[in-house]
């Protein structure tokens, strides 16, 4: 008898080097921008060649730490720079919307730290303007190009688990209270769904879609951002995902999708090089799959950026793992557990 868990699919792409270099300007030199920097460069053919800031001294400093050949003192010299094919902005989720339509009228391929836009109206912007220009643009949903993902997407795509009926995720971290600080403050769309939430939403939607009813339930911080957070996504088929979320205390980091033939569950952290397990329905072991590749954590970030850079080379438009409607409905189910849990911030549904 066959069993269709064992052996696992090879992950394709694993190397990231076999990528076409991209010349890529990063719009927002920060911590996120730092460690995107260091992978593209140690893992990769792409290249950051310059870096825009509101600050010059902020962009000569990044330019000098990570060997970036040009510092530009505005966004806008960058977005305008000649010799710059992709624009990462790793702004905070209140800017996004802005950034991103800046480096689109510019003509540049864009590439949008998560969550892409505060809002899912907001993100409908960016997706509009994107395909009107006829430019590439992408949600960097870096999990979803992880060796490990590409093997469980294998899975579902074989019918390996059969029908699909729960999915779990969780992402919660200990981060001290600021009020003004970009976690806690309502006018730059802090809180755990729009921070670490959209890892566990984005999870459930690449194992079940777009959810057809939501419950969320949570507490909130001084500040009135959703502070924590506990979500249960329906289908109308009747598969569940339960997922958590928060700000005030570190979680496993773990996720499983469980069908009537079996299940993946993930080791930690699922949302960054790490491996998984696949059981079958009985519930013994038919694999077990750990990272070989040693890019370990935002190292793995490494994959997204090569991921881009294959897609623009074949003429693509946006992501064919991670499609631009797929950011989007991520961001819808976020709004509504937003709406629920009485969340201050950026008005949910406005554009």
């Amino acid at each position: 008898m066959t069993d269709a868990l064992s052996p696992l699919p090879a992950p394709r792409h694993p190397d990231p080097a076999d990528a076409p270099p991209l010349r890529w300007g990063v719009l927002g030199p920060g911590v996120i921008a730092a460690d995107f920097t260091k992978a593209l460069h140690a893992h990769t053919a792409q290249r950051v060649v310059a870096c825009g800031s509101r600050s010059a001294e902020r962009a000569a400093a990044f330019a000098a730490t990570h060997g970036v050949e040009r510092a530009h003192a505005s966004y806008e010299a960058l977005v305008a720079d000649p010799g710059v094919d992709v624009v990462y902005v790793a702004t905070p989720h209140s800017e996004h919307l802005q950034h991103a339509l800046l480096a689109i009228s510019a003509g540049k391929h864009v590439l949008i730290e998560k969550p892409m836009a505060a809002t899912a109206g907001q993100a409908r912007r960016i997706v509009s303007a994107a395909r009107e220009a006829g430019v590439f643009a992408m949600e960097a949903m870096w999990t979803r190009y992880l060796p490990q993902t590409d093997i469980a997407r294998q899975l579902l795509d074989d019918g390996a688990l059969g029908e699909l009926r729960v999915v779990t995720a969780d992402f919660g971290g200990n981060a001290t209270y600021d009020a003004a600080g970009r976690l806690w403050n309502p006018a730059l769309a802090g809180g755990a769904l729009l921070d670490l939430g959209v890892y566990v939403v984005s999870w459930a939607s690449f194992a079940l879609g777009a959810p057809a009813g939501i419950i969320a339930s949570g507490t909130l911080a001084p500040s009135g951002v959703d502070e924590q957070a506990a979500l249960v996504l329906s289908t109308i088929s009747g598969a569940q995902a339960l997922l958590s979320t928060g700000l005030r205390a570190g979680t496993p980091s773990l996720a499983t999708i469980s069908g009537v033939d079996g299940r993946i569950e993930t080791d930690a952290p699922f949302w960054g090089p790490s491996g998984l397990r696949v059981h079958r329905a009985d519930g013994s072991l038919a694999a077990h799959w750990r990272d070989p590749y040693g890019r370990p954590h935002r190292q793995g970030m490494s994959y997204e950026g090569a991921a881009l850079a294959r897609y623009v080379s074949e003429g693509r438009t946006e992501s064919p793992v991670h499609p631009l409607d797929e950011a989007v409905s991520t961001l819808e189910t976020i709004d509504e557990a937003r709406r629920q849990l009485g969340a201050a911030g950026v008005d949910v549904g406005v554009g």
